[in-house]
């Protein structure tokens, strides 16, 4: 049974920022599925769902970002769930805004929540929902992925995180490595003519 683990920062002032857009995916999944109310367990949220046909356990951490893997452990002990049969949905500052690629293992590329989830969960090698949100034009990190969408992105974040909630559901019903061929697949340029 997969679990969905969507990251974010928990209460109000977070909930609209780059950092969430796990947290954001994690609710459309539910939604979709018409779940039951998110229950507190396991230093989180979490419900069971019907996502492509499958039942599967989603997840949002309440432990802040940087410690998201103690949440996650604790779901993992209790539904037995095998590492290859999670599924991380997270913000990629290493992709463009828009930009929804999925992946299996890698390092975490700065990101203290895939950092805490290795370190807590046994390894790397689990799939993963990278949304890209770019790097900051200019000014600190931090408060690029805790700032909130700007209005042109405000205006494209429904179709970034439907895609993001397609994807995830790809990875369930197919595999990770048939979501990755449908999600990872860049339009070529067009050849040039001499």
């Amino acid at each position: 049974m997969w679990l969905i683990v969507g990251l974010g920062n928990p209460g109000p002032k977070y909930r609209n920022t780059r950092h969430n857009v796990g947290f954001m995916v994690v609710d459309r999944l539910a939604d979709r599925a018409s779940a039951g109310p998110f229950k507190e367990k396991f230093k989180g949220e979490w419900c069971k769902a019907t996502v492509a046909g499958r039942d599967v356990v989603l997840l949002k951490p309440l432990t802040f970002m940087n410690l998201s893997g103690e949440s996650l452990q604790q779901a993992m002990a209790f539904f037995k769930t095998p590492l290859s049969e999670v599924l991380v949905i997270h913000d990629e500052l290493d992709l463009a805004y828009r930009d929804v690629r999925v992946k299996v293992g890698g390092g975490a590329a700065g990101h203290n929540g895939l950092k805490s989830i290795v370190q807590h969960c046994g390894g790397p090698d689990f799939a993963r929902v990278r949304i890209g949100i770019g790097r900051p034009p200019k000014g600190s990190t931090e408060s690029w992925v805790l700032g909130e969408f700007d209005t042109m992105e405000s205006a494209e974040l429904p179709d970034v995180l439907q895609a993001a909630t397609l994807a995830a559901e790809a990875v369930v019903k197919d595999g990770a490595q048939a979501a990755q061929n449908k999600f990872n697949a860049r339009p070529k340029a067009p050849s040039e003519k001499a």
